[in-house]
């Protein structure tokens, strides 16, 4: 059995998972980064005896996702803007002396992709990459088996190449960046600019709303989820481009809309990827829905110790 821990900026999860990917006992805290890392960890250590206990687990590993920037190769979390003051913290270190098992850690967006491309979405592809479009836009790349790591053990912020330079500005850096133009926000963005009186969505004016009223015919709704799914096509469209995968599978809370713009993704694809072999990239929804991330944290553990 895995320890998994799935660290958010709201919440986080820990679960005892088995080898073939079931999360098999589970418990969840907000995760209140004002009260500090050792607290932190010293709850997260709780949950882990008490879900271990609950499902009879003899603890072999534990693997963590943690939202944001993290250092996977030395095991701490680096600045990430959801949980200040816990840079450096040495999570890996402090639960590994506290159950006495190796630990392992990586961004979350990677791990949800180990865990989809083991267990989900990616289970035959050799060539695989997991996009997540909620309230921002990342995503792993899972090649051959191994994580893609850039220089230093970094994580690709797939989510942050530019589509319009012209674009809105993103704290990334970059004006119009996938992420400022097609996650969540950018959407909703979009819709209380052209909508200032709240004629066409009721609040609160966000993604699923706004998906909800185009599904009923309301024009400008309609009108935003088109924008919508031509920069989801663009984003999509130079991944495959630039990696031509077998497969990307597609999750976060926007894509259980993406009914509402996968007409648009393909043919932006056919119309921009003339070079490659388009035809045989294919986009699929993510399949480990709500298990994803404590499936993906137990795989982080899986892919660096076996």
């Amino acid at each position: 059995m895995i320890g998994a821990v799935d660290i958010g900026g709201t919440k986080i999860a820990v679960g005892m998972v088995d080898e073939a990917g079931r999360v098999l006992a589970r418990a969840e805290s907000q995760t209140a980064p004002e009260r500090g890392p050792a607290e932190g960890v010293a709850r997260i250590t709780q949950m882990l005896q008490e879900t271990a206990a609950q499902a009879g687990a003899h603890l072999r590993g534990i693997g963590i996702g943690c939202t944001g920037p993290v250092r996977p190769l030395a095991g701490t979390i680096g600045d990430v803007e959801f949980l200040p003051g816990w840079e450096g913290a040495d999570l890996v270190g402090e639960l590994s002396r506290a159950f006495g098992v190796p630990a392992a850690i990586e961004n979350d967006a990677d791990a949800a992709a180990l865990g989809e491309a083991a267990w989900g979405a990616g289970r035959d592809a050799s060539r695989f990459i997991y996009v997540t479009v909620s309230t921002g836009i990342g995503g792993g790349m899972v090649f051959d088996g191994q994580l893609y790591r850039g220089v230093d053990g970094a994580h690709p912020e797939i989510g942050h190449h530019v589509l319009d330079p012209a674009g809105p500005p993103c704290f990334c850096g970059a004006r119009g960046c996938w992420e400022s133009l097609a996650a969540g926000p950018g959407l909703a963005r979009w819709m209380r600019e052209h909508d200032p009186q709240g004629i066409h969505v009721p609040e609160p004016v966000d993604a699923r709303n706004i998906c909800a009223a185009a599904e009923q015919g309301d024009p400008l709704a309609q009108a935003a989820v088109a924008r919508e799914a031509h920069y989801l096509g663009l984003g999509f469209a130079n991944l495959v481009t630039l990696f031509v995968p077998d497969v990307i599978a597609l999750g976060g809370g926007l894509m259980r809309s993406l009914h509402l713009f996968q007409d648009t993704i393909h043919q932006t694809i056919r119309a921009t990827c003339g070079l490659v072999p388009h035809e045989k990239v294919r986009l699929v929804p993510a399949t480990l829905g709500p298990d994803a991330g404590l499936a993906g944290a137990a795989r982080v553990w899986v892919h660096r110790y076996q």
